[in-house]
């Protein structure tokens, strides 16, 4: 291995993020899905057939197929600007100024460096500046920017700027806590630990407001 493939994988497994915008060429969506499905499906046959799979057989002929739809229509769904939610938002008629938790938000990515499994559980909070959101957003939100090729922190800044503009406030927070695949089923194959990431905006840089936040969650980390 040269000392580039050396630093190449370290940079993987320590999941560094290099931009909290996710990597996107300037001609991303000139083709079509279907397009890019059937391109998916030559490279998907490929693969198989250098691993020298017997792509005749019944229970593989379909694969290629199956896995270029699922790439480009659900696990990376979220890369298509045409699936964000809509930026609905309603008035606080209720006039409540407190903290908003949604917690235990399931969350389903993909490693852009191994292109393995992401899974575990978002928190969410917010304090209304005037407007709030359908708790659904929310999850909605999370979803749309855990479907692409993702590091965990990339996402929950994500997540937390795309709420922070939706409610015109900066007091938005995420922490995710997540296991990694690249982690529990390669390499060192370590199958209990997780990642665990946070982004505190506005008033939850305030240590008393952001203990608050985790006491709701009821997760013990020093932030």
């Amino acid at each position: 291995m040269t000392h580039n493939e050396e630093f190449t994988d370290e940079i993987g497994n320590n999941h560094i993020a290099t931009n909290e915008q996710t990597p996107l060429r300037k001609d991303a969506f000139e083709k079509t899905d279907d397009e890019k499905i059937e391109l998916i499906k030559k490279d998907v046959e490929n693969i198989l057939f250098t691993l020298g799979m017997d792509l005749t057989d019944d229970s593989l002929k379909g694969t290629p197929n199956r896995v270029a739809k699922m790439f480009v229509k659900e696990i990376f769904g979220g890369l298509n600007p045409n699936k964000k939610p809509s930026s609905s938002t309603f008035d606080n008629k209720y006039k409540y100024n407190e903290m908003l938790v949604e917690k235990n938000i399931t969350v389903y990515s993909t490693c852009e460096h191994h292109l393995l499994p992401i899974v575990g559980r978002a928190h969410i909070a917010y304090i209304s500046n005037g407007t709030v959101v359908g708790l659904s957003k929310m999850n909605r939100v999370v979803d749309y920017f855990a479907k692409r090729p993702q590091v965990q922190e990339r996402l929950t800044i994500q997540i937390v700027k795309e709420l922070q503009k939706v409610l015109n406030t900066e007091n938005v927070a995420c922490i995710i806590d997540a296991k990694h695949l690249c982690v529990n089923s390669r390499g060192i194959r370590d199958i209990e630990s997780s990642t665990v990431t946070a982004e505190f905006g506005g008033k939850f840089k305030d240590d008393i407001v952001r203990r608050e936040f985790l006491d709701y969650i009821k997760l013990d980390t020093n932030f």
